[in-house]
């Protein structure tokens, strides 16, 4: 039997049935009906013969088959099945870290992809990437958190933990391991990050605030989204991503969706359900603003050298430095803050003012998230004395005093 050369295989043409061209010592190509060219190496274990399929031509070439056939029969040699081994080499736990990711990464913003795959990268594979997923047990799992543990990174130890855990959760729904999730538990013997606070302006700091605002050297349309951040209070992911179509002026009401098109950078809700802000007169106004400089396009706050993304999630924070207030003092995220205190002072109630902010409810009993929905109206007049609040502020109005407010609103709903 001669063996085949490049010009051979190049020239393989189909027929009607399968062809097969051997190469000697159990290397053949498999020619099929369709054109297809494929290397399969025949061989015998345990008494039974096999086919290993080493790839497609022109992908792997006559001299890498012929590696490939000689890598299998030196397993052969050693008593090691190689298709056995192909198989444990594909359910590794960085094989299948990979799968995992692979089907993740095209709903990810691509620089936060990176992020995820580096870290498995630097943080997990070496220590548990050659490991079969199925043999690996929760104290291999905190061995490899605790090297991240000491280095004090413990916010990325918690991303890390999660990321873990959904490889295992991944691997347990592909029939690739057989009991619980070794990495549940664990966050028990690690340390947790602190919560972290935010910093925020006290609502008795709002005059100078705006006074700072419209002195601050900054384009019109961020300073109408600093003005956003303080009238709706969503997360500033959540607001510099907002498009047209989610805001009817008309009504009065903005829905932020739960998920918004992440290859775009594009993020929805956190709490990944649709959630309902309603918008007070004087949201409206801006809105109505801000229309005149982005309402062609999709997005509200378009990035300038990019429409189809949105400004950069530091652009609100980055006002707030030109507005003069250090890191420490203001934060894009602070106006939560700001106004849930004055919210909780002025006498609104703490879950209307939760359900407003989107937070999860804390009870393991209800444990679910609060309703789109739920206390729309109250909300509504709640987002409206808001604003008529920050206007009075900024304008130099009278303001009742907090405590009088707190009573007077007592008063009204004894009554």
């Amino acid at each position: 039997m001669m063996a085949l050369s490049d010009a051979a295989v190049r020239s393989a043409k189909s027929t009607e049935r399968p062809t097969k061209l051997f190469d000697g010592r159990g290397l053949f190509l498999f020619v099929t009906p369709a054109g297809g060219k494929l290397w399969r190496f025949k061989y015998c274990y345990a008494g039974k013969e096999k086919l290993l399929s080493l790839g497609r031509y022109p992908d792997i070439t006559l001299k890498e088959a012929r590696a490939l056939s000689d890598d299998a029969r030196k397993l052969l040699a050693h008593g090691i099945d190689p298709g056995d081994r192909r198989k444990a080499g594909a359910s590794t736990f960085e094989a299948v870290a990979r799968r995992w990711f692979a089907k993740q990464q095209a709903a990810l913003v691509p620089a936060f992809a990176r992020k995820v795959i580096r870290s498995l990268e630097a943080d997990v594979f070496p220590t548990l990437g050659n490991r079969p997923i199925n043999d690996i047990k929760p104290p291999e799992v905190l061995m490899v958190l605790r090297k991240v543990e000491a280095r004090g990174a413990l916010e990325t130890l918690k991303r890390i933990r999660q990321r873990v855990a959904d490889v295992f959760t991944f691997a347990i729904a592909e029939g690739l391991r057989e009991d619980v999730n070794p990495v549940t538990g664990l966050e028990k013997a690690l340390k947790t990050a602190k919560a972290e606070h935010r910093p925020s302006l006290h609502s008795r700091e709002l005059p100078e605030f705006f006074i700072r605002l419209d002195a601050a050297r900054i384009s019109k349309p961020v300073k109408l989204a600093v003005r956003l951040s303080l009238l709706t209070f969503l997360r500033p992911g959540e607001l510099r991503c907002a498009r047209w179509e989610e805001i009817d002026l008309e009504r009065a009401t903005w829905i932020v969706p739960g998920e918004r098109d992440r290859a775009r950078g594009l993020v929805g809700m956190k709490m990944k359900e649709d959630h309902l802000v309603p918008l007070s007169r004087r949201a409206v106004e801006v809105f109505e603003e801000l229309h005149a400089y982005s309402g062609d396009g999709d997005l509200v706050f378009p990035n300038r050298n990019d429409p189809r993304r949105p400004i950069s999630d530091g652009t609100v924070n980055s006002a707030l430095r030109a507005m003069g207030y250090s890191t420490a003092e203001a934060c894009g995220h602070g106006f939560r803050a700001t106004a849930a205190s004055a919210l909780a002072e002025l006498g609104f109630r703490r879950e209307v003012i939760d359900s407003q902010l989107s937070h999860r409810e804390r009870s393991a009993v209800l444990g679910a998230y609060v309703h789109m929905a739920e206390y729309a109206e109250e909300r509504r007049r709640m987002m409206q004395h808001w604003a008529d609040y920050v206007d009075n502020l900024e304008h130099g109005r009278n303001v009742v005093p907090l405590k009088k407010t707190v009573a007077r609103r007592r008063a009204v709903d004894a009554a």
